[in-house]
């Protein structure tokens, strides 16, 4: 059922989509869906859910650390268009509720783990800027096909961001 609201709430968007065409997409009955998940509000924030392997990522070494993370983004987006990621970043530029969900995610899965790695007084702006870049990278390479990043090779990519996003988590390396 998750997988089939990912792919409803992406095709269509949080606020077009219906519990009954989910459970039409998931080949269940709507009152399934309801017992299972309450409301869609509670469906979508469970099928947006999603969590950063922090422990496998992060090494003492912040060059594989960026490469990690960025490895990680990238294969993770290639991997599954409608990740919970993907949707919740589709969902937000048309539904407020959706673009909350996407900053208290963010912020607690990203911002704060990375800021905790950060051994400076700005720690928190590096860490969104961090965040940015990456997220900027994800959206113009898997949800607007920019040519220049769609088409280019993912050793590429990290050839080149890997030591921008480096020089913002650790400046003194």
């Amino acid at each position: 059922m998750l997988a089939a609201a990912r792919r409803k709430f992406a095709e269509v968007g949080y606020e077009r989509a219906t519990i009954r065409a989910i459970a039409t997409e998931a080949d269940v009955d709507k009152s399934s869906v309801i017992q299972y998940f309450g409301c869609k509000q509670d469906l979508f924030r469970e099928a947006v859910q999603w969590q950063i392997p922090h422990d496998r990522l992060t090494t003492n070494d912040p060059d594989h650390t960026a490469e990690n993370r960025l490895r990680g983004m990238l294969g993770t987006w290639a991997a599954d268009p409608d990740s919970p990621m993907a949707v919740l970043l589709r969902t937000s530029m048309t539904s407020d509720e959706a673009a909350e969900l996407l900053r208290r995610h963010v912020t607690a899965e990203v911002t704060d783990h990375i800021a905790a790695t950060i051994d400076a007084p700005d720690a928190r702006l590096r860490a969104a800027l961090f965040s940015a870049i990456m997220m900027g990278i994800a959206t113009q390479r898997f949800l607007l096909h920019m040519p220049d990043l769609a088409e280019a090779d993912v050793e590429d990519i990290v050839r080149i961001a890997a030591p921008l996003l480096r020089s913002l988590v650790a400046p003194d390396a």
